[in-house]
């Protein structure tokens, strides 16, 4: 019989071969974000669409192209979040987070849709971590962001990701070089493409991001954003380099990003590879003071980063850098006999208590096929017990790496003669009291 249907085109599965990659790399994220003190935040997977017409654009790819979106049977247009900013923003003005006191610090680990080609690295479902502050103006927020990411890749061991960062200043300050723009762009209209060239009067930044070949080679000689900012955006931006030096944090400025959403505003950063081809970015991020104002909220300053999970194992893959196996399973008690079940499933369970990995057979295997099971799932010991075992209150314990034995009775007197054995031959600094 086939199977009745396999996954969507976009999504992947991650099997239990390889989910030990992802729990190992998540929870790197998560201990570097509570060291910077943020506490995680879980959003709804779909939110009304207005939210992210708002807040990320109706001139960006993501609105215009990519979003999930559908109509309620009450009527109401829903659309599945295609990033983490605007859900994570709308819950801090729904329960008023900022009656807690600023900043409010919150990471989130989520899934993501965007109606896309698929290819490595990018795919319809996907998985971000992100990072968000709401209520810090300060230069020292945006250079603690960007230390956090760093970290991140420092914690994995990632080499050769080069930071690179930005300013694209304010709404003020913005306005001369959207003209600038504009009229850079309008002796290139028939070369551009024809989504360019829609946004060629509302927002021609949104040009500068463009993946059209033509669009991008156009892009290259286009003013850039540095040379308009005005004066508190400059002293703002030179300030994060400062805090940036301090932190012995490396970075090159880069003056053609401006990332891809429009919610930012001033200071944006990106870390680039060059290690998994043309998605070379790994983790992209910055301010945006705006957001939450477009929200319906009090001005309040803001930023954060997101990092797709999906890139950086790809990452992690490419430069060869070993994730630590999962914990395999302590002892596989094997049994023979109606008695001998009971005995053994009364062992497992009393070894899983002391906080042991501890298995048996659930299926109805031999014992013949029962030692093959426990040597495939690299049981670090084994154990079998029979009927005649009970009787004479005594087992033998293997060691499946060298194949060494020992007895082991089969009373109050079997945890400590078995734990000591384990703890001396794999992990000496556990202590589990019996």
């Amino acid at each position: 019989m086939g199977v009745l249907t396999k996954k969507v085109k976009g999504a992947e599965d991650i099997l239990p071969a390889d989910s030990y990659k992802w729990q190992f790399v998540e929870d790197v994220m998560k201990k570097e974000a509570e060291s910077y003190g943020f506490k995680e935040i879980r959003t709804p997977v779909f939110e009304h669409t207005m939210l992210f017409n708002r807040s990320v654009g109706e001139t960006t790819d993501v609105v215009q192209k990519e979003m999930y979106t559908f109509d309620t049977k009450g009527g109401e247009s829903i659309t599945l979040r295609p990033e983490g900013t605007a859900g994570a923003a709308r819950a801090y003005l729904e329960h008023a987070l900022y009656n807690n006191g600023l900043p409010v610090k919150a990471y989130y680990l989520l899934t993501c849709y965007r109606y896309e080609k698929a290819q490595a690295g990018r795919q319809r479902e996907f998985h971000q971590f992100g990072m968000e502050t709401y209520g810090a103006a300060d230069a020292k927020a945006d250079a603690e962001m960007i230390c956090a990411a760093s970290s991140i890749f420092e914690r994995l061991g990632v080499k050769n990701i080069d930071l690179e960062i930005n300013s694209i200043g304010c709404k003020n300050c913005r306005k001369d070089y959207t003209a600038a723009l504009k009229n850079y762009f309008e002796s290139h209209k028939s070369e551009l493409c024809p989504t360019c060239l829609s946004r060629l009067d509302r927002n021609p930044m949104r040009i500068l991001d463009c993946k059209n070949e033509s669009c991008k080679n156009i892009a290259k000689d286009a003013p850039t954003v540095l040379g308009y900012i005005c004066g508190d955006c400059r002293e703002h931006f030179e300030k994060v380099k400062t805090f940036l030096d301090v932190a012995d944090v490396e970075y090159k400025v880069n003056p053609t990003i401006v990332r891809g959403l429009d919610y930012y505003t001033k200071t944006v950063f990106e870390f680039v590879t060059d290690c998994i081809g043309a998605q070379s970015t790994v983790c992209g991020g910055g301010r945006y003071d705006g957001l939450i104002e477009e929200l319906g909220g009090q001005p309040t300053p803001s930023l954060g980063f997101a990092m797709g999970i999906e890139r950086l194992l790809m990452v992690l893959d490419a430069q060869g850098i070993e994730i630590p196996k999962p914990q395999t399973c302590d002892l596989y008690i094997a049994s023979l006999g109606e008695e001998a079940e009971k005995k053994a499933f009364k062992f497992i369970k009393e070894l899983r208590n002391a906080s042991l990995a501890a298995e048996g057979d659930i299926v109805g295997r031999g014992l013949r096929a029962q030692m093959k099971y426990a040597d495939k799932i690299n049981a670090k010991f084994s154990m079998v017990i029979g009927d005649d075992d009970i009787s004479a209150n005594r087992a033998s314990v293997k060691n499946m790496a060298t194949g060494e034995k020992f007895e082991v009775p089969l009373d109050d007197g079997f945890f400590k003669e078995f734990i000591e054995n384990y703890l001396e031959n794999y992990q000496k600094s556990v202590s589990i009291s019996i």
